[in-house]
């Protein structure tokens, strides 16, 4: 079979390896579609540590080819999404549901503690327990089961109030997610603050009540004199500057949500007195658990999240340098690559 390899940094070689065998509470998937992150692309450009050489690829879906000894829930045939998120289960995160925080997580190309083989390859071995059906669901729709469940993941971090006024830094595909799960969660007002005009116009399009273009306007001027006093404000970038105009937005009481990824060197210079005396909270999130997942499906299999406005690339296996290049140039939204096209 044919897999994406990193062999160094920004290096990704496609090479011919046998197909693997599912152990007995494993399951084989042909992997029809896999959306590339931008994790993905930290570890090709080496912002992310990894070992190489490594197989990445997180946001799966495919069939189901072979099935262990030991499943008895999953058939060949089946169509499911993947988590890629193995959990050890016994540790005290795990037991308080907070799997994603597992202190022995391994994750299927992902980033984690450890990285085993993921889904830029024709066919993958996932636990029985990663995966869920999606009935008769398009592969590149349940694609973004993995990404979507972070970002409830995420908003479950911020113990959202139904009307609270939000800002969303960022429009890529991950902010554009937030921007449909937080209005379909009912919030107030919601504003995207993102400097790519098709963005802001993607963002308009699937419920951002307002966007404004922050090299055109300041922010932290711009959107209190739209909304108000801001309750939450989600960073989806992941750089230092962005993280502090984020939580310079918010109003007492606010929480200030990091979910892009940022250097893992970074810091950011915050005032401790207004965490103090205006109880404004900076929240991370992590990745996502069983429950968001589950969730996830359940979503799109009802189409409450427009999955189609954010594709604008289809790759094949061979191609998929030129989806890195393109993220890393900010050029279109999201990267689907299907390995046995």
């Amino acid at each position: 079979m044919k897999a994406a390899t990193f062999t160094d940094v920004n290096s990704v070689e496609i090479d011919d390896r046998q197909r693997p065998e599912p152990d007995s509470d494993e399951l084989l998937v042909e992997v029809t579609a896999c959306g590339v992150c931008t994790t993905d692309v930290h570890m090709y450009s080496g912002s992310l540590t990894v070992d190489y050489p490594m197989t990445p690829g997180h946001e799966s879906a495919g069939e189901i080819v072979a099935v262990g000894d030991d499943i008895d829930d999953y058939e060949v045939g089946d169509r499911v999404a993947i988590n890629p998120s193995i959990p050890c289960n016994e540790c005290s995160a795990c037991k308080s549901g907070r799997e994603n925080l597992c202190k022995d997580l391994t994750s299927l190309g992902g980033a984690a503690e450890h990285i085993i083989e993921g889904a830029f390859s024709e066919y993958v071995t996932a636990p029985a327990s990663n995966v869920e059906d999606i009935g008769d669901m398009d592969y590149r729709t349940a694609a973004f089961a993995e990404p979507l469940g972070c970002c409830i993941n995420g908003v479950d971090q911020i113990g959202l109030t139904s009307g609270e006024t939000v800002v969303i830094v960022g429009a890529g595909a991950i902010g554009l997610l937030l921007t449909q799960l937080l209005r379909a969660s009912a919030t107030g007002p919601l504003v995207v603050s993102e400097p790519v005009t098709e963005r802001r116009e993607a963002a308009l399009d699937i419920g951002a009540d307002y966007v404004i273009d922050p090299t055109e306007e300041d922010p932290t001027t711009v959107i209190p004199d739209l909304v108000g006093s801001v309750d939450v404000a989600i960073e989806a970038v992941g750089l230092p500057d962005t993280i502090e105009q984020a939580h310079e937005l918010t109003g007492p009481g606010g929480r200030t949500l990091v979910f892009g990824v940022p250097p893992e060197d970074a810091t950011v210079e915050i005032s401790p007195f207004d965490v103090f005396y205006e109880e404004r909270e900076i929240v991370g999130t992590y990745s996502l658990t069983p429950d968001s997942f589950a969730r996830a499906v359940t979503l799109l299999q009802n189409g409450r999240i427009d999955t189609d406005t954010l594709v604008t690339d289809e790759f094949s296996l061979d191609d998929i340098e030129l989806a890195f290049e393109q993220m890393e140039a900010r050029e279109g939204l999201k990267k689907i690559v299907y390995p046995n096209r």
